[in-house]
């Protein structure tokens, strides 16, 4: 057993010893499936904090020789697949973390040739029957030490694209670092598994992949990796019952990801939830947020809209298809919002092509950043102001409201796109930030006989007496009671039906004086 080469199952042993210990173990079901296969090369690209160094340690605890891990996995789920004992502890592994050489490194050359020493020593250790050439070089060795053995490595990689990142303007040290890659991996015979895990999907130079041999699972198409990096719905429900914790406030704050289907939370937020028994923003003190306000920032056409947006609860189509994969290549803001999607900022729905901000803890990070750049002051001056609009609102102030709804219109809205209801539904959802902490706000829902323009219906932990459902009709050159009318005509509360007291609230504004009036009333759906 050495350092890189079967490193046996500690790490592993570490997280099955935790307070909490969640079993993915049945991704190893996949990973067996591609051994040896001409799918063997696997790239999983996560945020930060999503449990992907966690799954390497798992995999190499199961299948290094460098250590017999039965006791650690005899009562998982991947105890009960037909392919357990054939591949157990049957491999030579070799694990590695590239941040570590990078970060013992000056530049790299230096790191490259830090790892293949590292590596070759661990090789003469453990196979010292073998005449190994220390001047022939890694690849050379590993195909000597293979075909005398005729045992195949699985390589397990770490934080891949570190120099991607890290590197991220010096594309003579990307391209060294990719052709080494490359050179250690492509078509080499002695390759059971190479599984790798990063932040960034594999580099792309024009529509091409430097590392065309893997096989990629992102944040954009998972499938069928999607259960087992983040925790699912299922998962976290569990761990409330558990810890008793309130699953509806672990929904408001940490979930969001939409993986083809599969709901996914941030695991670090979930776990410290838990443990500290409070609700707050953990993941976004992570150092990659630290970019967030940079990335929003950029100068594209329409990204600072889209930003708006984004934060008024909308979800945005855009095409993911030219984005480079590395973090300064933009040629539009649709690269900048991919970025954000394999960063962890952005959730993706992959059958809508749309974006949006996943949870609370992320859209507090998008207002902190926004505030700290002082490009959306009108914008920031609506979201903090609408926790009293939404007192207000409820408390019937139709004069208050009108006048606050009229101030965010006039600064949020070009002069193009005052004059029209779309401009004013995004007014609304701006204007009332704050409710989303209460209710789930959906646009157009098709409710009695039409789709209602915006519906705040109460989210499940919610005290219905403090924050009742809200039906919203917006109108422009009519007036409020004709709005409040065409709630009560077309029968949209019925939607709501079981809630009791509703409140129906009619906006109306003159396109020629840009005065807004509201009318609120009071409507019980069991009478």
């Amino acid at each position: 057993m050495g350092i890189y080469l079967n490193p046996g199952n500690e790490r592993f042993r570490q997280a099955r010893n935790s307070v909490i210990y969640i079993d993915k173990s049945e991704m190893i079901k996949l990973t067996n499936g591609k051994l040896s296969s001409e799918q063997k090369d696997i790239c999983i690209s996560r945020p930060r904090r999503f449990g992907k160094s966690l799954n390497l340690g798992m995999l190499a605890a199961y299948y290094s020789k460098g250590c017999n891990s039965h006791e650690l996995f005899d009562d998982l789920l991947i105890s009960k697949d037909q392919s357990y004992e054939k591949h157990l502890n049957k491999y030579n592994v070799i694990s590695l973390n590239m941040q570590s050489f990078l970060s013992n490194s000056n530049d790299i050359n230096e790191m490259l040739s830090l790892l293949s020493r590292s590596l070759m020593y661990d090789l003469e250790d453990d196979f010292e029957s073998i005449k190994l050439r220390t001047d022939m070089g890694l690849v050379y060795n590993l195909s000597r030490v293979f075909s005398i053995n005729k045992e195949p490595f699985v390589f397990l990689i770490d934080e891949w694209d570190c120099v991607m990142r890290e590197h991220m303007n010096n594309k003579e040290a990307q391209k060294i670092y990719l052709d080494f890659i490359r050179s250690l991996l492509k078509d080499q015979p002695y390759v059971a598994l190479a599984y790798m895990t990063g932040i960034l999907p594999i580099k792309k130079y024009g529509s091409h992949s430097a590392l065309n041999m893997f096989y990629e699972y992102s944040m954009l198409e998972s499938i069928p990796f999607q259960d087992y990096t983040g925790f699912t719905g299922e998962e976290v429900r569990s761990l409330c019952e558990k810890y008793d914790a309130d699953y509806e406030n672990m929904k408001l704050w940490y979930d969001g990801y939409d993986l083809e289907g599969t709901r996914l939370f941030c695991p670090r937020s979930v776990l410290m939830a838990i443990e500290t028994d409070k609700y707050s923003n953990y993941w976004t003190k992570t150092e990659v947020y630290e970019a967030l306000a940079n990335y929003i920032s950029m100068n594209y056409d329409g990204l600072h809209d889209t930003i708006e947006r984004l934060l008024a609860g909308e979800e945005i189509e855009i095409d993911t298809n030219t984005f480079q994969n590395d973090m300064i290549t933009f040629n539009c803001a649709d690269d900048v919002l991919t970025l954000l999607i394999h960063l962890g900022y952005l959730a993706y729905k992959s059958d809508t092509k749309r974006v949006f901000i996943p949870n609370k803890e992320v859209r507090d990070e998008f207002v902190r950043c926004m505030k700290n750049s002082g490009l959306w002051k009108e914008t920031i001056d609506a979201v903090v102001k609408s926790k009293q609009l939404l007192a207000d609102t409820l408390l019937g102030k139709t004069d208050v409201v009108a006048e606050r709804i009229r101030v965010v219109h006039e600064q949020n809205s070009s002069i193009l796109n005052y004059n029209n209801e779309q401009s004013l539904r995004f007014i609304v959802l701006i204007a009332y930030y704050y409710a989303r902490d209460h209710y789930n706000i959906i646009q157009e829902l098709p409710a009695g006989e039409g789709f209602a323009d915006v519906v705040f219906i109460p989210k499940p932990f919610t005290d219905i007496s403090k924050y009742p459902p809200m039906v919203v009709e917006l109108k422009w050159d009519k007036s409020a009671e004709a709005a409040i009318a065409q709630i009560k005509d077309k029968k949209y509360p019925d939607v709501l039906g079981g809630f009791g007291k509703t409140l129906l609230v009619g906006i109306n504004y003159d396109k020629d004086s840009k005065e807004h009036e509201c009318v609120i009333e009071e409507y019980d759906l069991k009478k």
